[in-house]
């Protein structure tokens, strides 16, 4: 699968069969590339870790995922790391099974997988 960007003024934009994704080296006319890598994480272990709940057969209303990250300013702004927090609502999650289910979406989240040699990657939950 291809991925395009074309150029728009000062930045750039990605067109998907959604819709258009604006990038931007600033962040003012579009999403900054550091914030596009770490939704890709967090989507992509949040959907695995949905799966695997559902497949667990618990009962999630909702989840939240709070990012934090720390970047490397001496070396291009590299992500040196980056935090997930989740927060879920629904009924009978008891604490092992979530916390089995978020060990298992860590484990086959490619994205973590693909960045892990070089992000620290970690997550925490919390039942609410």
């Amino acid at each position: 699968m291809a991925l395009r960007l074309k150029m728009k003024e000062d930045s750039f934009v990605m067109e998907t069969d959604f819709r258009e994704l604006p990038i931007s080296p600033d962040g003012v006319r579009g999403f900054r590339p550091y914030q596009l890598m770490i939704a890709a994480i967090a989507g992509c272990i949040a959907n695995v870790f949905k799966q695997i709940l559902n497949k667990m057969r618990l009962e999630v209303e909702n989840i939240r995922i709070t990012a934090n990250h720390k970047r490397d300013d001496k070396n291009a702004g590299r992500i040196k790391a980056i935090h997930l927090h989740f927060t879920l609502k629904g009924n009978h999650l008891p604490e092992e099974n979530v916390k089995r289910a978020l060990a298992l979406a860590r484990k086959n989240c490619s994205m973590i997988q693909t960045v892990q040699a070089c992000v620290h990657v970690t997550e925490s939950f919390e039942i609410v």
